[in-house]
């Protein structure tokens, strides 16, 4: 009788994964991804209208044929960005999700893990806790997400929101500071990629959850 409870205690029972991205976490990433993409393609399409600098975008990576077709896509994508994103942060902040994975943050960490990236010491061991790499970042593109939105307040509504266009000094001044910020967020979805691929496992918890 003892051996046989001693065999059963050997037996290892299985455990349920960690739950690494809970599921509104995980809807709510994908429809700010897809409304991002839609806003920058379209975007592009707007801007070769008035170009602010010496280029212009090609016709093959912009979304909506011309400027009535790409203004259309651009607020389509911009209700779904904006009402998305405010549940993102609400729910974050009554979750307490971002104190717990945002904060906290400081200066010396977060050389010490970019010194570690670069030498391809930092762990990546533990998904559940953000290194200061990440904590950055993330918290970086949520303030780069406010601003943009402002800003395109701003431009939508110039007149009605004047008080909004002078925070940023001017209409035109707006425009340049909305586009600094696409550039931003392109910047960041291309980090964020990157990372995704030298981090499978990542990406797959961003899918499933685990």
């Amino acid at each position: 009788m003892s051996s046989l409870a001693a065999t059963e205690s050997q037996i290892s029972v299985p455990t349920r994964a960690t739950v690494i991205q809970p599921a509104w976490v995980r809807v709510m990433h994908w429809i700010n991804a897809a409304a991002m993409i839609l806003m920058i393609m379209s975007g592009w399409q707007i801007y070769n209208a008035s170009p602010l600098f010496d280029f212009r975008f090609d016709h093959s990576i912009t979304l909506g044929g011309w400027l009535g077709g790409a203004l259309l896509w651009h607020f389509a994508a911009m209700w779904l960005l904006m009402l998305n994103g405010l549940a993102y942060l609400v729910t974050g902040l009554v979750t307490g999700r971002f104190r717990r994975k945002l904060l906290p943050i400081s200066p010396a960490s977060v050389v010490a893990d970019i010194r570690a990236a670069l030498t391809f010491k930092l762990s990546h061991g533990d998904l559940t806790v953000y290194n200061a790499v990440q904590k950055l970042l993330y918290l970086g593109i949520i303030a780069v997400g406010i601003v943009i939105v402002l800003t395109g307040l701003s431009m939508w509504k110039p007149v009605q929101l004047h008080w909004l266009v002078s925070l940023f000094g001017d209409y035109p001044a707006a425009r340049y500071v909305h586009f600094v910020c696409m550039a931003l967020i392109c910047a960041f979805l291309v980090i964020h990629v990157a990372l995704a691929l030298l981090v499978p496992k990542s990406l797959r918890a961003m899918v499933i959850g685990r």
